[in-house]
Formats: C-alpha cells, sequence, structure tokens
C-alpha cells in the first residue's frame, strides 16, 4: 500500500500544484469557471495557496504519514465544497474537475490511512 500512495500522492500532488497556479496566475479560463460558481476574484490567491498547502502535506506526507492524511483530509473537505458549489447553481459543465480531483483526493486519502 505504501508504494500506490506514493505514486497517489505525487501524481495528484503535482496535479492539485497545477490547479493551484491556474489560480493564482489567473488563468481566464479557471477564472471565468469560479466566477460563474460565485467565488469572487479575491479569493483564487486564497484557494490557491490552500491547493499547493495540500500538495505539500501530501508530499511530505511521503514521509510523515500524519501530514499526509490530514492533507488528503483538507483535499476532500476542499474539493467536496467545490462539488458542493457547482451542483447548488447547478453549474453542469463546471462540475467534472472537481468531481474529478474530489475523487481523487479520496483514493489519496485512503491509500494514506491504509498504507500508515
Amino acid at each position: 500500500m505504501f508504494s500506490a500512495y506514493v505514486v497517489a500522492a505525487v501524481v495528484y500532488g503535482a496535479l492539485v500544484t497545477a490547479t493551484a497556479i491556474a489560480k493564482i496566475r489567473g488563468v481566464e479560463r479557471v477564472v471565468a469557471g469560479l466566477t460563474a460558481a460565485g467565488v469572487p476574484g479575491k479569493w483564487l490567491v486564497p484557494l490557491g495557496l490552500l491547493n499547493l498547502a495540500g500538495a505539500l502535506g501530501l508530499w511530505i506526507g511521503i514521509g510523515w504519514r500524519p501530514l499526509g492524511i490530514a492533507a488528503a483530509t483538507g483535499l476532500v473537505l476542499y474539493f467536496a465544497g467545490a462539488v458542493i458549489t457547482h451542483l447548488r447553481i447547478r453549474d453542469t459543465r463546471g462540475l467534472p474537475v472537481p468531481a474529478l480531483l474530489l475523487a481523487l483526493a479520496a483514493i489519496t486519502l485512503t491509500l494514506a490511512v491504509a498504507s500508515a
């Protein structure tokens, strides 16, 4: 299970980092999707920093599992909130990405706990 967690933490951490950078840089496609979901523009950088913190926690969690579990839990909650936000406004176009990232967060959390 440890090897599976390492792969999940590295790959999922990279995906989350990419979304963080897109938010922080204000990539138009990301900004448009978040704005359509009702997220204020001033939240982009803080949300991106939360994503970065989650990715770093996953990577450090390879060596110190409690942090990896905490980071994966935080990312599950973060992306659950994103999914709920899109569902609340019936934004089916913007739903697949956060839903996929939520599923990957849940898988990473499961692997982190199983390999502890």
